[in-house]
């Protein structure tokens, strides 16, 4: 492997951290939180971790970074956590995991309408591969789907494609890491979801010590950590490498709800797995030079987002 591309290895793994961590999102919203409260939850994992990161840089956004940060904390954050937890509530953690894994997918239609550039034969047929093989891996939780469940789902796949394509575009300001980056978004996000949260959910129910753990678990590594490797990652890889990360997220829930949860894993579930963590894998390989050279830079877009070679 050249050089340039095994200085790349490092920061793809540390990047597939934060669907990792994300995967454990279904198990610790089922077993540890409250119930029916997607809007709360939402609230809690992304203000009380924006505020943190923004303490720790001391950076706000200048000029028309205000608006910016507030766009893709709407798409990356303030809707995307509520529909997330709104499609875990009412879905199996597997089967919203598994229409979460058509965001490669999506990620390539709206590069192709957004910024021009037209997805390759190799990333659509990859991008299926991954979810075919995740949708094989929840195959028995197939069975009485909540409508609004699955079309939460959508829509929050949906708005995390948006978000990543336009972190892309917009990169970051000169002399701004990913860490402030990342604190203006969940703080823009969490501001967001407050007052829907209120609105709709009402006051905040009372906790006990198994929810506040839940709580600090998601804020904390779930998110400011997982966001920040996140949003690092995609400044020094292609849109296509990040979102093809994706899948890694509930394939983790899988093995979760098999180590954790005592839950069985059958043939076909395994060969799903396979096929999806080998789409994870072809969607890191073959990307252009251009790719590999943004490893030495400061992170702003000068990569194109579907780069893939047939």
């Amino acid at each position: 492997m050249p050089a340039n591309r095994s200085a790349l290895v490092p920061v793809i793994a540390l990047t597939a951290l934060a669907p990792v961590s994300w995967g454990t999102t279904y198990a610790v919203t089922t077993e540890f939180l409250p119930p029916d409260r997607p809007l709360f939850t939402g609230l809690l994992r992304a203000l009380p971790a924006g505020l943190v990161l923004l303490a720790l840089t001391r950076v706000l956004p200048r000029g028309a970074w205000w608006w910016k940060a507030a766009v893709l904390g709407a798409f990356n954050i303030g809707a995307f956590f509520p529909l997330l937890f709104l499609s875990a509530y009412r879905l199996p953690g597997g089967m919203a995991a598994a229409v979460g894994s058509v965001g490669p997918l999506f990620v390539a239609g709206l590069a192709a309408v957004l910024l021009g550039e037209r997805p390759t034969v190799r990333t659509l047929l990859t991008g299926v591969a991954a979810a075919l093989g995740v949708s094989l891996v929840v195959l028995k939780a197939a069975g009485g789907l909540d409508a609004l469940g699955v079309l939460a789902a959508l829509a929050s796949t949906a708005s995390m494609s948006a978000g990543i394509v336009l972190t892309k575009r917009w990169g970051r300001p000169d002399g701004v890491g990913p860490l402030a980056l990342t604190g203006w978004q969940l703080t823009a996000g969490g501001l967001l979801i407050a007052p829907l949260a209120l609105l709709v959910e009402g006051a905040p129910p009372a906790l006990d010590g198994r929810a506040a753990a839940g709580y600090l678990y998601l804020a904390l590594a779930n998110t400011a950590v997982a966001y920040w490797l996140w949003f690092r990652g995609i400044g020094r890889l292609t849109a296509t490498q990040v979102t093809f990360l994706g899948p890694l997220s509930p394939l983790a829930a899988a093995v979760i709800g098999w180590a954790a949860l005592g839950q069985a894993l059958t043939p076909v579930q395994l060969v799903g797995m396979g096929l999806a963590f080998g789409a994870t894998v072809v969607g890191q390989t073959g990307v252009r030079r251009a790719a590999q050279g943004a490893v030495s830079g400061s992170g702003a877009a000068r990569v194109p987002v579907v780069a893939s070679r047939r």
